[in-house]
């Protein structure tokens, strides 16, 4: 006879933010369109992040650049046969090497190459609930935040709006519990 453990209810989760402006995190590290990849690399190896915003000379949204759009460049460029001369050359030159333009080309690769061209944005005044429903509707791990102009002036990111989940419901004040319930925006509010 199998025995059915029942969970303990838990209780709802409330979101403490009420605007995209209040789950952003604001002035989020951006890179040029026209950097090139070499400089993509080390710019996300530098500030250890995964992946980055792409903006124009007027600091609009034109993409998102990941470390996996430039591994998978790396491998588009680097298919060769093991043990062949390509090969052990391939492995005496750095990582990004094919960057550098060759002889009489001034076209080195960029990140407007390699970038994920789509951008998924939202008004700082966007209503949090409104945020996680366009994320998840879209399948985005991210959202930018623009301002009126269109000039990019935060982030939201699946991690940002975990942050700012509460569990309501306690009337203790210990960690994680809210005091007063109806003071947040609950998650699941259609406003």
């Amino acid at each position: 006879m199998k025995t059915h453990q029942h969970t303990p209810f838990a209780p709802p989760m409330a979101l403490n933010a009420r605007l995209a402006a209040n789950l952003m995190t604001p002035n989020p590290v951006s890179i040029s369109h026209r950097a090139t990849i070499a400089e993509a690399a080390a710019f996300l190896a530098r500030r250890g992040v995964s992946a980055a915003p792409v903006i124009d000379g007027a600091g609009r949204p034109v993409g998102v650049v990941s470390r996996t759009d430039l591994l998978q460049h790396q491998g588009h460029c680097g298919v060769c046969l093991v043990g062949s001369p390509e090969y052990y050359e391939r492995l005496e030159r750095p990582a990004f090497a094919e960057d550098a333009a060759p002889e009489g080309v001034s076209n080195p690769v960029t990140v407007s190459d390699v970038m994920t061209p789509g951008v998924f944005c939202v008004a700082p005044d966007t209503p949090a609930a409104k945020v996680v429903e366009k994320m998840v509707l879209l399948g985005v791990r991210r959202l930018f935040v623009v301002d009126s102009e269109g000039t990019l002036v935060g982030v939201v990111s699946a991690v940002d709006v975990l942050r700012k989940l509460r569990r309501w419901g306690f009337h203790e004040t210990g960690r994680g519990a809210v005091e007063n319930p109806y003071r947040f925006f609950e998650l699941h509010t259609t406003n």
